[in-house]
This record gives C-alpha cells, sequence and structure tokens, in this order.
C-alpha cells in the first residue's frame, strides 16, 4: 500500500493572515490600513523576517488540512499524540475490513525469509477475523438482533486480532505552529521511518502553499545543532542538504 499525501484545504491567503496578525501587534493604525499597504513584495520580505526569528505564535491564525491514505495503525498511534490537531480515522468499529491491507516495513520487504513470514501471519490474521466476524454475527442473530446491528457488533470484536501493521486513511488538522512542531519531531532521522516519510511528504505539501511560512521547517539539525547528544545519527550535512533541495 502506497503512502498518500493530500492537502485538502487550508486558511485562505495564510502568508498575507499571518503577516497581518503579526504587523498588528505593533501597528497603531487597524487592520483595514494595515491590509491596504501590504503588498505581495512586502508580505514576502516581512514573513521571511519573521520566521528567520523564530516568532510563532501568530502562525497559529492558520490552519491545514490533510487527507492521508496507506499508513499503518502503528504510525496514527504515534500521529495522535501530537495533541494540537483534530482526527478523524476511518473506523474499524464501523467499517467490515474483508481484506483488510496492511503496510509492509521496507525491512521486511528486503528479505525473503522475513517477508514469507510477515505475509503468511498477515494471511492467517485475514482468516481469523472472517471467521470470528462469522461466528460472533450468527450468535447475535440467533439471540433476536437484527442483521445490521450483529454485524457491527460481530466487527466490533473481531478487529481486536488486527496487527499494528493494519492499513489505514485519516484526515488531520493541524494550525502551522503545531505543523512546525510536528516536523522538526519527525522529520528526523530518529523519528520512524514510516512517520518520518508522512511528515516529509506534508511538508512538501504545505511548501507549495505557503512556501515563506514553513521555510525553516525541518528536523531541529537544518537551522541549528542536533539536540539529540550522543543519539545523534551523525548525517546532519545530508539532512541539511536534503531540506536545502526541497526549497
Amino acid at each position: 500500500m502506497t503512502l498518500k499525501v493530500k492537502l485538502i484545504e487550508y486558511t485562505p491567503n495564510p502568508e498575507k493572515v499571518v503577516a497581518e496578525a503579526a504587523k498588528l501587534c505593533y501597528s497603531p493604525v487597524g487592520i483595514d490600513e494595515i491590509e491596504e499597504s501590504l503588498t505581495q513584495e512586502k508580505i514576502t520580505k516581512f514573513l521571511d523576517k519573521l520566521m528567520s526569528y523564530g516568532h510563532e505564535s501568530v502562525v497559529e491564525h492558520v490552519s491545514f488540512t490533510f487527507g492521508i491514505e496507506g499508513v499503518s495503525r502503528s504510525l496514527t498511534h504515534q500521529l495522535v499524540r501530537h495533541r494540537i490537531a483534530s482526527y478523524s480515522q476511518q473506523s474499524q468499529r464501523y467499517v467490515k475490513l474483508n481484506e483488510f491491507k496492511y503496510i509492509v516495513p521496507p525491512e521486511i520487504e528486503k528479505d525473503k525469509d522475513a517477508k514469507t513470514i510477515f505475509i503468511n501471519t498477515m494471511n492467517n490474521i485475514k482468516k481469523s477475523y472472517a471467521d470470528l466476524s462469522e461466528i460472533l454475527n450468527k450468535k447475535y442473530i440467533e439471540q433476536g438482533m437484527n442483521p445490521r446491528d450483529a454485524e457491527k457488533k460481530s466487527i466490533e470484536d473481531a478487529r481486536y486480532v488486527f496487527p499494528n501493521a493494519c492499513e489505514t486513511k485519516i484526515v488531520v488538522t493541524m494550525n502551522a505552529r503545531s505543523l512546525f512542531n510536528f516536523f522538526k519531531h519527525r522529520c528526523c532521522n530518529r523519528a520512524q521511518w514510516e512517520i518520518r516519510q508522512l511528515a516529509y511528504e506534508m511538508l512538501t505539501e504545505v511548501k507549495k502553499a505557503a512556501p515563506v511560512l514553513f521555510k525553516y521547517c525541518g528536523p531541529s539539525c537544518v537551522n541549528g545543532p542536533c539536540p539529540e547528544g550522543n543519539m545523534t545519527c551523525g548525517k546532519i550535512e545530508e539532512v541539511r542538504a536534503k531540506y536545502k533541495e526541497g526549497d
């Protein structure tokens, strides 16, 4: 299953909104006068300076919504730890996954024996899920439950056999400041491979919508020293080059 990241929607004119909010803090005039004086050139120049200083509170005024597919439940368990955000995930209680898809870690994919074990395990889980659903569904119908409720209740319990590898879909909304924090932690080489890949794709998408706003985003080492100490990946120059190329 291939990762798919789509920027569904975002605050209109996000860089203009942030620039107006920031200027209002230090201006004796009102929002109308500020808006009239802001050309695109002035917005770009001012915002670039603002972001280089690390002034982040004003970027909370703009939000970005992503549609994400082809990720594992292992990833989303990590993703929802970023608490200043909104999440809507495909339900395993209401959606029957007869042929559930799953994510294969790259290192397992590359090893023939490991991949065989992994695929066989997934196939066994598929069968167990189908068998449990059927047994429970039959039981609930015999107890007088209507077919719709019987199916819902049966898959509610059968889903307990699903692994972390199970593919899921999720809609995520974060304001720009939360995204700054997300990219700082999850673009890092020490982040788990799958969420690191997701973070990079999300950053690529928001840079298309607001390139100046997200110009300095990425792992901490892009704009300063590595904060990981002895646990550093040791590839700071390589990481910086990667994110510079992404601009």
